[in-house]
């Protein structure tokens, strides 16, 4: 006997049972699904079933059936017929390659997301599905910290992936939104360690700096910071110089500081979910363990590994112990943690700002540039500036239900 496929689409006020009335219905006739899915927007429901139903009288008399409950229920039912050749043909795209675009900010426009999907559909890329990974936005109340994220999945093959994302950072320039590409595996679904850059990343300022202002100094070394944080000049030769100038300031003045540190917007949510989903966490520094380890106790991070100063008599005397964490040592520390707690690198994200990041950036399994200088996100896949930290989360996956449901 010979079948029929149909793609039955359902609109109208969603209601419990739903679902279950019209599945009821085919189960009757023997009805085999072959694919389902539904979304909810403001109650408002939008449910998909194909299903492989027998020819002839069959067919006939479900279609009737389905039609007679959708208007018990109080909804639309509308039947399209699928040929098998229509049918075999979107079986074969299952094997193609799959991708994650994550859009996010302050505010989502229907301007910013007609670029994206345009780019997407100039790509002759489909997107299979939509999905919103933050909470619903009151429009009577204003919130004390805006964000918006949507996630779409799409599949298909991509020639060129570097014009692809370059398309992506131009919207991203001209529409203040922040726009994510990844490759939809199993290792973005595994992510397991997570390593910070903490000056200006972890915290909102640059420690050295903070410390060179209490030295008197503060012009001088500003200045040294930029140039370094810009790749304009070397890391080490930066340090070096930077901590001559800070020779004989009182070790109560690094705890002031300390105790002070503003810790960045969402930093401290981010975390506390990474640690409550099992992920290891840490920060890997191109500044000083003295304040890493304080950060480390405040935030509950795993690891720390930063440049250690030389107190005497508490004082700095000006030099430094061990070896330089510059962007070499920073990469090395990912991969050597990675080792340690058995991850493949390509379970790993870091996240730092600077030039000297570049390189722990580019290691990792996911790098996001985070309020980044402009060298840094061009030579970045991913960057986040339009919110705060927890836009990492986004970039995973989750959504507010999962995040604020920990709290």
């Amino acid at each position: 006997m010979a079948n029929e496929i149909f793609l039955l689409n359902i609109s109208g006020q969603d209601k419990p049972g739903l679902t279950s009335s019209l599945t009821d219905v085919l189960a009757a006739y023997d009805a085999k699904i072959l694919d389902i899915g539904q979304a909810n927007i403001h109650d408002t429901l939008s449910l998909g079933m194909l299903f492989q139903i027998e020819s002839g009288k069959k067919s006939a008399a479900v279609l009737k059936d389905l039609l007679f409950k959708a208007y018990e229920l109080g909804i639309t039912a509308k039947f399209t017929p699928i040929t098998l050749e229509d049918y075999e043909h979107w079986v074969t795209l299952q094997g193609k390659d799959r991708y994650i675009v994550t859009i996010l900010g302050e505010k989502l426009t229907a301007e910013q997301i007609s670029k994206v999907t345009k780019v997407i559909s100039e790509k002759n890329l489909n997107i299979d599905s939509i999905k919103r990974l933050t909470g619903r936005i009151s429009l009577a109340k204003e919130d004390e910290y805006p964000r918006a994220s949507i996630q779409l999945s799409i599949r298909g093959q991509i020639k060129n992936k570097a014009d692809f994302t370059e398309k992506f950072m131009q919207i991203s320039q001209e529409l203040d939104v922040d726009i994510a590409f990844q490759e939809d595996n199993v290792y973005r679904r595994n992510r397991r360690l997570v390593c910070f850059d903490m000056d200006s990343t972890l915290i909102q300022t640059e420690v050295i700096d903070e410390l060179a202002e209490r030295a008197g100094v503060g012009g001088q070394v500003k200045a040294i910071t930029e140039s370094a944080m810009q790749g304009e000049i070397d890391f080490n030769e930066s340090f070096i110089k930077r901590m001559k100038l800070l020779k004989g300031l009182s070790e109560d003045v690094l705890n002031d500081v300390a105790i002070n540190l503003p810790i960045t917007k969402g930093a401290r949510r981010l975390i506390d979910t990474l640690k409550s989903y099992g992920f290891k966490t840490a920060i890997l520094s191109g500044g000083f363990t003295y304040f890493g380890k304080y950060l480390q106790k405040e935030l509950g991070i795993d690891y720390v590994y930063a440049n250690q100063l030389e107190i005497i008599d508490n004082r700095l005397t000006g030099n430094y112990l061990g070896e330089i964490v510059n962007g070499d040592k920073k990469a090395e520390y990912l991969k050597e943690i990675a080792i340690k707690e058995n991850i493949n690198i390509s379970q790993t994200i870091a996240v730092g700002d600077g030039a000297n990041d570049l390189q722990m950036l580019n290691t990792a399994g996911l790098g996001i540039a985070f309020h980044a200088k402009p060298k840094v996100k061009n030579n970045t896949q991913n960057s986040i500036s339009s919110i705060g930290l927890d836009g990492v989360l986004y970039l995973l996956g989750y959504h507010d239900k999962h995040i604020d449901s920990l709290e």
